[in-house]
Formats: structure tokens, sequence, C-alpha cells
């Protein structure tokens, strides 16, 4: 039971739950940017053969026609992971060659240009 002009406990503990879920959110805002940064790397330097190759994305400065266009596909972070890992169609798998941490860098990466949603 609750007071006259007091909140109930439900509706307390729903506030409760997004003032705590959007404080964790913004803490994890800067190790995001440090992912996108590697991603980057992944996408341009660190895949072999570079991601550069086959996909156009506008933020590597990338062209390739071989794949699918990732700014105009804006694929979901799960498709990134499971193409770049399993592979899919003419692409390679990576997954001997990068790392999971790589991998996930590399999908928060093209998530994040391309203007996909999460």
């Amino acid at each position: 039971m609750f007071r006259h002009g007091s909140l109930p406990d439900t509706q307390i503990m729903r506030k409760t739950v997004l003032a705590v879920s959007l404080s964790l959110l913004a803490c994890s805002y800067p190790a995001l940017a440090g992912d996108t940064k590697k991603g980057k790397q992944v996408f341009t330097e660190e895949a072999q053969p570079s991601c550069t190759v086959c996909h156009t994305l506008s933020d590597a400065g990338s062209s390739g026609t071989i794949g699918p266009d990732l700014d105009e596909m804006k694929p979901s972070r799960e498709q990134v992971i499971n193409a770049v890992t399993g592979g899919v169609g003419i692409m390679p798998a990576f997954n001997e060659s990068l790392s999971s941490e790589q991998i996930e860098a590399l999908a928060d990466y093209i998530v994040e240009v391309a203007g996909a949603t999460r």
C-alpha cells in the first residue's frame, strides 16, 4: 500500500531501473567509441583480405563492388558477426584469422557508421 501523494512501489522500481539503465548506457559510450576506432582499423587494415576490397563503406573510404554496399545494406550487429565469423556466399570466414574481439569491434563500427539499428 502507498500513502496519498507517493508513487506505488512498482512505479518507483520502474523509475529506478530506467535511471540505472541510462547510467550504464552513458558509462559504456567511451568503450563503444574505442571499439568503433578499433573496428575501422580491422575493416581497413587487419582483416586479410581487407574488407575495403569487396565492400563500399563511406566512412572507410572504400568502394568495393564485389560484396554488398554496407552503407545501403545497413546490416545489424548480429548480421555482421555471423557473416564475418562464418562467411556468406563468396565471402570467406574470418573466424580463424580475426579474434572475437576484432569481429565484435568490426560489427560495432559497421553498425555505427552505416546507421543501422543495433
